[in-house]
């Protein structure tokens, strides 16, 4: 099916975050796609939802079936109201206001061969067998990509069949490799010399050329396979007949697409490929498919699905399973495996439910797959995904839930009382949960906690704690906000929105963040009536704090992340698990400065070119801004130790003008003179003071290292780098100066012909290190202070100026053009491989990649710890920290470490006279009693050089601190 040219269309601000996960060519695809979705239950609503987001062009809905109590439990789009109505017309209207640009269709009849020619992708959820077998070969035979997925209480299946012959154009989520070339030599093969050692190219990799002197004819070759040659050095080929190389140039690696082949339906029924990363992981999966297999015969034979926790229908399903045909390998070989009877039991006694967690990991992951079958970006999965939780059930040993436990009570919560049974839910409803973050995982967790119940009884509550605003980014992902949300409150307007999706959940907004600053607010009072946390946090610096709080009060923490494609979730329960640790390199990248000097003389990565053109534009366009109208408004109000940094800012801001800007002309000319400054004069003065060969006196080159040898441009209107740079600094300027500006770049162009190139401006001392910089600006003094004055007095008299803010999200206000031509001539300057506009935007605004199915997935993993945290006390094994990453197909859980207890020399606890002495083993069995007990005034105290603490009710951080130091208490 062809796919309209959509590029002028795409709504680049609200898909900015999802751009850096799928790239251009790819959400041109989506956006002109069709897709068809059976079945609206909760996973088709996860799938719909997910869809509808990240802006596919059509999606028809088709469920006729009746909605029905059950399907509250994890259907967002429907309400009590709905009960009776069709599943795709009750939900209609919700999915098509999640994005108006998105076409929601509703399909009445039946799904015929002639209705699936006019879809790309077709995805069945909750379906019967028979249907999915039925159509699952037309497809085949049609060549439309085909998915199935199911969700049977807490395990879940997916399916994909994209054809015998799929190509994945772009099979990984990396970015291609690149690296600035040192030298390459004239030869057969030819050896080309990287700058730098560190490189992860391997044989066989496939690579381009560009920015090379001399070798021009290596410039956009057809791509050329490499061999690793040394530490620094690829062999690229024959070179022998080339010109000789000169300087410069980058080598980037170009994706090899992959095709992948797919069997229909009903061969891999009885011969699956099932993802896994190890053997035993693919025998359970072995296992989880013939007891789906099971339960379709079950329902089949009796017209319905296992009752909750009924032994005689799991008995059933059982032996069901044993009669099946045995399944075969990849060969056509029989697979001789014994099934695991007691997993057949407990999928059995389970099945009949429908969990919100769930349907989020399953609906997220099979959302990917149908990107993935639009836009062949990322290998799809090949072809079965089991997914199961059964963790979250009762240890073995302990009693089983009774049928009438889990019969239904004709509530919203029918779907989860079967899996869990109704003393569980009355547990969830008394929770009084916080929520730190209302961004894109905070919006999904608080879907779920709405959907589970969580917090929504009298006794019960969720706190959402959020600074933040809405942008028009967030709409791609963030599902409770909606185009007229735009600039209100993240915690304010989710606490709506979640209310609309369950009347009964008691939410209360906080617009504090939640960090030392907020500790009156968030403090002993309101961590006693808190259960527990979770954290949707975007920082490391953020988790830190909001863990340590956690660890402080002994409050159980459930915690997720995403980039791009990448996601975690983590649970860590006090006395049980480990503390949360940021990993060391995130906190150190995180909090990442660079000596001024480097960015100013020395660069040698693309991240020192786009913070240093991120400093210009504050120094230029805000700080001077800022200064000129403080001392119009106070002209005593520079202090000295600033002086040489302000007199420096001034002097490029006044640049060759001699006078304030009069008009646009007069910005263009300020322009073009700091164009000349910065990537000519000044690097020319830099070349004087340090020239190409200078040796050091210890015989080593100066430019060596990573010191690269920068070389002047020259200025040329017809390059486009050049030409955005004067567009975007002179509309700057004007904007500063209260000035109307100019987008026209082809009168532009024409005004540069006409003006000639500046003369040389005064240029500042170079300082090689921060040291002399700092000892140069204590010796500023009454001359230099005298020449401030005299600049500043160009500005007096006249109006304000405008200081510009830096904003990244608004493509149209220069912002980024600046910094992004900025970094890109400057990368050049140094032999630097430049980054383009987006990824200057990305690093400049650190903006983090993000979908909304990782977002979604991560979510549903936070859900089913919860399940555990509220049921407890439950023991280390039956937590699960979990990662996944979806463009490659990896999931992975674990349960987490035991937390490190260093045994104190002694330990007393006095109450009232009365001495306790706890022993460290089961400590996470009695704290909440000891909690409980010491409500009277106590002290207690290490027998260490630390004098006892006093506290009207005993504090959380007291006990930690006396039974285990735990890392991160405060």
């Amino acid at each position: 099916m062809a796919v309209p040219e959509t590029s002028k269309l795409l709504d680049k601000e609200r898909y900015s975050r999802q751009l850096y996960v799928l790239d251009l060519p790819a959400m041109q695809k989506i956006q002109g796609a069709k897709v068809l979705l059976s079945g609206l239950q909760g996973l088709g609503a996860e799938v719909a939802k997910n869809l509808v987001l990240m802006g596919v062009g059509s999606l028809t809905l088709h469920d006729p079936h009746p909605t029905c109590w059950s399907d509250l439990a994890a259907q967002f789009f429907l309400s009590e109201q709905d009960l009776e109505r069709s599943r795709a017309e009750a939900s209609q209207e919700l999915v098509a206001k999640l994005n108006r640009a998105v076409q929601v269709c509703i399909h009445t009849g039946d799904i015929t061969e002639e209705l699936l020619l006019d879809f790309q992708v077709v995805v069945l959820t909750t379906s019967k067998l028979e249907e999915q077998l039925k159509l699952g070969t037309l497809c085949h035979k049609l060549g439309v990509c085909f998915l199935v997925a199911d969700t049977r209480g807490l395990v879940g299946q997916l399916f994909c069949d994209f054809g015998e012959d799929f190509t994945v154009q772009d099979p990984t989520e990396a970015e291609p490799l690149t690296a600035a070339i040192q030298h390459i030599s004239q030869g057969s093969p030819g050896i080309l010399t990287l700058k730098k050692e560190a490189h992860n190219f391997c044989d066989g990799d496939l690579v381009t050329f560009s920015g090379i002197k001399g070798m021009v004819e290596l410039n956009g070759c057809d791509p050329r396979p490499i061999h690793v040659h040394g530490d620094r050095t690829l062999e690229i080929g024959d070179t022998a007949n080339f010109s000789c190389y000169l300087s410069g140039g980058t080598v980037t690696e170009v994706k090899r697409p992959k095709t992948v082949s797919h069997k229909p339906l009903d061969v891999a029924l009885l011969q699956p490929r099932v993802v896994a990363q190890s053997s035993q992981e693919a025998r359970r999966a072995r296992c989880l498919h013939q007891a789906f297999r099971a339960l379709h015969q079950f329902q089949h034979l009796n017209g319905r699905l296992p009752r909750p926790w009924d032994p005689v229908d799991a008995e059933m399903v059982v032996g069901l399973a044993q009669s099946l045909e045995p399944l075969k390998g990849t060969e056509g070989e029989p697979l001789e495996e014994p099934l695991d009877e007691a997993l057949l039991q407990t999928v059995a006694l389970s099945s009949a439910g429908c969990l919100s967690p769930m349907a989020a990991m399953l609906g997220a992951v099979a959302a990917q797959e149908v990107l993935k079958a639009i836009s062949g970006k990322f290998m799809p999965l090949d072809q079965w995904l089991y997914f199961d939780a059964l963790d979250c059930l009762p240890e073995d040993g302990e009693p089983h839930l009774k049928p009438e436990d889990c019969a239904p009570r004709h509530c919203r919560y029918d779907g989860q009382i079967a899996v869990f049974g109704a003393g569980f839910q009355e547990k969830l409803s008394r929770q009084h949960y916080l929520l730190v973050g209302a961004g894109a995982i905070g919006c999904e967790l608080l879907k779920g906690f709405a959907l589970v119940g969580l917090g929504a009884g009298a006794s019960g509550g969720v706190t959402i704690a959020d600074m933040d605003h809405i942008e028009r980014s967030n709409l791609s992902r963030q599902f409770l906000f909606r185009t007229q949300d735009i600039g209100r409150p993240k915690a304010e307007v989710a606490a709506e929105a979640a209310r609309h999706l369950n009347s009964d959940l008691q939410v209360t907004p906080l617009i504090y963040p939640l960090d030392p600053t907020t500790e009156h607010i968030y403090g002993n009072n309101f961590f006693s009536h808190v259960d527990g946390v979770a954290a949707a946090l975007d920082s490391f610096q953020a988790r830190r704090y909001v863990a340590a709080r956690c660890t402080h009060y002994l409050k159980p923490l459930l915690e997720a992340g995403t980039h791009g494609t990448l996601g975690h979730a983590s649970v860590f329960m006090p006395c049980v698990t480990e503390t949360y640790r940021a990993p060391a390199s995130a906190i150190a990248s995180e909090n990442a400065t660079y000596p001024v000097c480097t960015l100013r003389y020395f660069p040698s990565t693309v991240e020192h070119t786009v913070q240093w053109a991120r400093d210009e534009f504050e120094g230029l366009f805000r700080l001077s801004a800022e200064t000129i109208n403080r001392h119009q408004q106070a002209p005593t109000s520079l202090a000295e130790p600033d002086g040489l940094k302000v007199l420096t800012l001034l002097q490029e801001v006044l640049g060759v003008l001699r006078q304030r800007p009069q008009t646009w002309q007069d910005c263009v000319v300020w322009a073009l003179g700091h164009w000349q400054l910065c990537f000519h004069d000044g690097i020319m003065q830099l070349l004087n003071r340090f020239p190409p060969d200078k040796v050091l006196e210890d015989g080593t080159l100066f430019w060596s290292g990573s010191k690269q040898c920068p070389q002047p441009l020259q200025f040329d209107a017809s390059q486009d780098t050049h030409l955005l740079y004067v567009l975007a600094a002179a509309n700057l300027y004007a904007q500063m100066h209260g000035l109307p500006g100019s987008r026209d770049q082809t009168a532009l162009r024409e005004l540069l012909k006409l003006l000639p190139l500046p003369v040389p401006q005064n240029l500042v001392p170079i300082f090689p290190n921060d040291l002399e910089l700092a000892r140069a600006s204590a010796e500023f003094g009454p001359e230099q202070l005298k020449k401030l004055h005299k600049v500043l007095e160009v500005w007096s008299g006249s109006p304000p100026l405008e200081p510009l803010k830096f904003e990244k999200d608004n493509d149209s206000n220069f912002h980024v053009d600046f910094v992004a031509a900025a970094a890109s001539l400057r990368a050049q300057n140094y032999g630097i491989p430049p980054a383009n506009h987006a990824q200057s935007k990305r690093i400049v605004g650190q903006i983090i990649p993000a979908i909304v199915t990782t977002t979604a997935a991560v979510a549903g993993l936070v859900g089913l710890e919860l399940y555990k945290v509220v049921n407890g006390p439950r023991p280390l094994s039956a937590f699960r920290h979990s990662h996944l990453h979806l463009a490659e197909n990896r999931f992975s859980r674990w349960v987490p470490c035991a937390p490190a207890i260093q045994k104190p020399k002694a330990l007393a606890i006095q109450d009232e006279g009365a001495g306790c002495t706890p022993q460290l083993p089961a400590l996470h069995l009695r704290i909440k009693l000891l909690y409980r007990r010491l409500q009277r005034p106590c002290s207690c105290f290490l027998r260490k050089q630390r004098p006892p603490y006093t506290h009207t009710h005993i504090q959380p951080a007291c006990v930690m601190d006396c039974l285990f130091p735990c890392a991160g208490a405060p």
